[in-house]
Order: C-alpha cells, then structure tokens, then sequence
C-alpha cells in the first residue's frame, strides 16, 4: 500500500512537474541554510571532552569585591594566592592550575633558529585530568612540582621542528636561556574549544590551537613569567609586574583552577569548602564582603563564558527565520497542488475511500517531495560548507565539518518540514464531497 501512495505521489509530481520543482527547491534553499548555520553552530558548542566533562569543575572565588566584579558573579580567573592555595588543600581527586605564557626556546643545534612558542604553566594533574595524549614520554610527577624541576612537554610539531619527530624525551633544549629536560611529547591534541585556558577563551582566542610547550606552574612562577592575560581590580585596571612579589601576591586574576570530582557528594563537598575558604578569609580581613564563590562543570563554564561565537548564534537565528518564511510558501503550494486534484479525490471518496487513506495519500506524497528536497539540499549544504571560509573566521571555519549525521538530519529535517507543510492542505483535501466533485465534474 505505500509503494502505491509513493507511485501515486510520483505520477502527480509529473502531472504538476513546475508546482513540484519549486516545492523542492524552496525546500533545498531554507533546509540547507539552516543546516549550514547549525553545522557552524555544532563545531562551537560541542563537549570538547565528553568522557570526562561531568568530573571537571572550575572553581570561582571573589576575592575584588562587589565594586570590581560584574554583576556580582565572582572573577572568572583566580588570583596567586588563592590558586595555590586551593591547589595546596588537595581536597579534589585531582587539581590543576593554568596560566598562559610565551617562551623563546632554543635547542643545542646551532642550525636550527630561535622560536618563539606559547604554550602554558601547569600542575602535573593538567595532563591526566585532560586526558592529554603522549607521543613518547609522559608529563611530570607532582613531586617536580613541589621541586620546581626544570622539565618540560613539548607539541608534536615542535618536536618535529626541533629534533626532527625522533624520540626526544630526556633531551635538553632552553626556554628563555634556560635549561629544560624533555619530559614528554604530547602526541595529536588540540581540543576545541580551548576550554582549560580561561584566559585565552575569555580573550575570543577558544578556537585557537592550543600551544606548543608546558612547564610546571612553580618553574615558571620562579622565572616570573607572567600570563598573556592579568586582570586587576584597580580603576586603571593596570598590571604593574615592577615588584614581582608584590604583584603575585596581590590581588590581580590571571590563573585558571580546574578539579576533577567523580561524585555528587564530592562537589557538594568542595563547595562548602570554598565557601569555608572564603569565610576565612574575610574573618583575616583580606576580604570584605561575604563569602562569593561558585563551581561550575564543564559544560556550564563553557556557557558562562558564552564561547560560542555571536555571529553562529544570529545566523541560526535567520536561517531558522528563512526556513519558517519557506515553509509558509510550501504551505501555499502544497495547498495548491492538492486542491487541483478535488475531482480525483471525490471520484475515490465516492468508490469507497475513507479520509484516513486521503490522509495517508497526501501525506506520504508530501514526505516523498520532503525526501527529494533533502537531497538537494544536501547537495546545497555542502556547497554552503566548501564556501563557510567567507562568513565566519578561519579558525571557526575549519572546526565545521560534514559527517553522516549531517547528511540525515538534513534529509530528516526536510522531510519532517514538508509533512508538517502539508498537513493543512491535506486536511482541506480530504474534507472534498464526493457527491458535489461528481455534481460539477461529470
């Protein structure tokens, strides 16, 4: 019986072979359109660690006060003195510590030039936490943390640059004139968003690779290297490094702070501790104002921080507004198309059809035009994607990619338009007196 409707509906599309060519071509346009928007708008707000992003938390503590903070959620990075000392309380499963930096490296062969590399500081959990993948090696234990030993991971790619891709772990190469050991090679890993360096997501630099060398966090607080990106909770919002003890131990925000907490119990758990932390601090008076603290997973802090580009966000919107104004004009159509065939429809209303058989007629005859439709625009879409380079940055550009689910639910969703299109014309079809089509049409 279904084979006969799509036979039915194929014999109408040749009966009304111009009304059929605009239905799936205004179909193709506002399905692709709004496809090639949410491909765009996917590759932005995907999980860039969807194994582990239940278990990482990003604390926030206010520690600039209600005249230095917007709209009175706490600072989104924290300062020295508190990430060291939530890193030093041990009370998550695993914790890290994250600030930017930029380093001249040199290694011992005289034929290869001096670079220039970002990469970050970090605590030894960032790359277990992260499930950051190794080449060779591995990163450094917690006690070359507390040693501030001289070790170093470096990328893939400057692995490649600097000893040709060979197995460089325990080799020595210098960060700013001094001396650091290989520990590991990081091998292919380049999540997107950025999301464990808040201050480079909060800088629109999410969709930037990630860098190329990390130290421990102590080394590089000892070589007083700063982050890319310090905020102090000053009028002039100046970052004044002159008296380096004074500005790391000030209040200026420029560290990230990532736990991992397996459990319910164990974030409910933190929470009160960092609101204990912040209790006492106010009773030693470096704080005044009551406790301001927050704890967000992942998922969360990726919409805190709103990452997602505004402009995917407004294309969504307008291609969705165009699929709407498309579908309205399918309507017309479809109504159309099924109103010219009222004598058809009362000759078989009067030989024994029933309104359900109407019902399923027209309605499979529009999901078969919806089908045709989606593959066209399917075609349109990846048309849209070659050319996503000359709407949207490069960097966000080539995070969209096509896949097989792609390709369904842009068929899907055409389908699914075109049906909920017709439901209207069908339902005037199918409410065609037999008695006056056969009275008019003899």
């Amino acid at each position: 019986m279904w084979a006969h409707y799509v036979a039915l509906a194929l014999r109408s599309s040749r009966r009304s072979k111009a009304l059929t060519a605009l239905v799936v071509a205004l179909l193709a346009f506002g399905v692709s359109a709004c496809m090639v928007s949410y491909a765009v708008f996917r590759a932005t707000t995907s999980d860039p660690l969807p194994a582990r992003s239940s278990r990482l938390y990003a604390p926030q503590i206010d520690n600039a006060g209600p005249a230095h903070t917007f709209q009175g959620q706490p600072p989104e990075m924290l300062s020295y003195t508190d990430a060291v000392a939530l890193w030093q309380a041990g009370k998550a499963k695993r914790q890290a510590l994250v600030y930017p930096t930029k380093w001249g490296v040199e290694s011992n062969d005289p034929s290869i030039p001096a670079l220039s590399m970002t990469g970050d500081a970090v605590t030894a959990d960032f790359f277990p936490m992260f499930d950051v993948p190794f080449r060779f090696g591995s990163g450094w234990a917690p006690h070359d943390d507390t040693g501030h030993a001289s070790v170093v991971v470096i990328s893939g790619a400057l692995n490649e640059k600097l000893f040709s891709g060979r197995n460089s772990v325990g080799q020595v190469l210098r960060l700013d004139g001094k001396a650091f050991q290989v520990a590991g090679v990081l091998d292919d890993w380049n999540p997107k968003p950025r999301f464990f360096d808040t201050a480079v997501v909060g800088a629109a630099g999410a969709f930037d690779d990630v860098g190329d060398v990390y130290i421990p966090f102590t080394r590089a607080t000892d070589m007083k290297k700063d982050s890319k990106y310090s905020n102090c909770p000053v009028d002039s919002g100046a970052v004044d490094t002159a008296n380096w003890d004074a500005y790391l131990h000030g209040e200026c925000e420029r560290i990230a702070a990532w736990v991992e907490l397996p459990t319910a119990a164990d974030v409910v758990s933190y929470r009160e501790y960092l609101r204990h932390y912040a209790e006492e601090q106010q009773r030693l008076g470096r704080f005044a104002w009551p406790p301001n603290v927050d704890l967000h997973d992942l998922v969360d802090w990726m919409a805190y921080l709103r990452i997602t580009p505004k402009a995917s966000s407004l294309s969504m919107l307008v291609s969705a507004s165009f699929l709407l104004i498309v579908l309205v004009n399918v309507v017309g159509l479809m109504l159309a198309r099924f109103m010219r065939r009222a004598p058809e429809i009362g000759i078989r209303r009067a030989l024994g059809a029933s309104r359900a058989s109407v019902y399923r007629q027209f309605l499979i005859e529009g999901a078969s035009v919806g089908f045709v439709g989606g593959l066209a625009g399917v075609a349109l879409t990846l048309l849209g994607l070659w050319g996503i380079g000359g709407l949207f940055e490069p960097n966000i550009a080539r995070l969209v990619s096509v896949d097989a689910s792609l390709v369904g639910l842009t068929v899907l969703l055409s389908v699914a338009a075109t049906v909920v299109s017709a439901l209207y014309p069908t339902w005037r079809a199918a409410q065609t007196e037999p008695a006056w089509q056969i009275k008019i049409n003899p």
